[in-house]
């Protein structure tokens, strides 16, 4: 089973056709996506899905709509499972900044079905995402975590201290105009994950030495980050084959993260 996340870039519009032909590249069998701005209809969706040979039917395809910005846009998550959807849920709270998609998918062979979150957290600040976080938390808590397969695959806008950040980070940062990890930068959000039970596929099995996803710049300072991330349930982590970045040119400002596993 091959899962895949790409933020889209507020919508991909104009690059629909750059998008399409990425994703119909890697071929994933489960696809989340962020920043569907303007997707609500599904007709996106459907064209990727089918460039993916992914049934076009709501037993498969998920939009997630997301909460309004101030900028009256809603950033919404779109999900496509190549398995069927058994069951699903969109969380909105009022206190995130889009939405969470959760849905169990159907594991032939495997038992339980896979549960799936796939997610945008808020950009703003590190605060503002551990609230999100905790969120997540509470939809799949560590103790089950600990014995199901679980799957959490989104732009989580968070850095990982297991990165190869330089020990200048603070000072390119700050020379980038770049504010929303904090001043020193801040950890909390992956270590919060992390410490609760989840697994980052791309640190525990690259298949390369790719590893940003979100080359930020300003002032003539460029920056490599990493906000998007597949992560895993100590089960799930034990069937992980690889995982990678997928260079996505000018289609988005994100590079894409895959993962493959093993036995689904």
């Amino acid at each position: 089973m091959k899962v895949m996340s790409f933020n889209v870039l507020v919508g991909g519009e104009e690059r629909f056709d750059e998008i399409r032909s990425i994703v119909a590249a890697e071929r994933p069998d489960l696809l989340v996506l962020q920043e569907c701005v303007g997707w609500e209809d599904g007709g996106r969706l459907r064209e990727l899905a089918g460039a993916i040979g992914i049934p076009g039917g709501d037993g498969h395809l998920v939009v997630g709509t997301a909460n309004r910005r101030p900028s009256g846009r809603r950033y919404d998550v779109c999900l496509a499972s190549r398995a069927p959807i058994l069951r699903r849920a969109v969380h909105a709270p009022p206190f995130m900044a889009h939405c969470a998609v959760e849905v169990e998918l159907a594991s032939p062979g495997r038992g339980d079905p896979l549960l799936v979150l796939g997610t945008h957290l808020v950009a703003s600040d590190e605060d503002a995402r551990l609230a999100e976080a905790d969120e997540l938390l509470r939809l799949l808590p560590p103790e089950l975590l600990a014995v199901r397969d679980c799957l959490l695959v989104g732009d989580l806008n968070g850095l990982s201290r297991h990165d190869p950040y330089p020990d200048d980070l603070a000072d390119r940062l700050a020379g980038a105009g770049i504010d929303k990890y904090g001043r020193p930068p801040r950890f909390e959000v992956m270590d919060r994950l992390e410490k609760a039970g989840w697994v980052d596929a791309l640190r525990a099995r690259p298949r390369s030495s790719r590893w940003a996803t979100a080359p930020r710049g300003g002032a003539g300072v460029l920056v490599d980050t990493r906000s998007d991330y597949i992560m895993l349930s100590q089960p799930l982590a034990a069937r992980l084959e690889w995982a990678d970045v997928v260079e996505t040119g000018t289609a988005s400002d994100h590079h894409a993260v895959v993962a493959l596993l093993d036995g689904h």
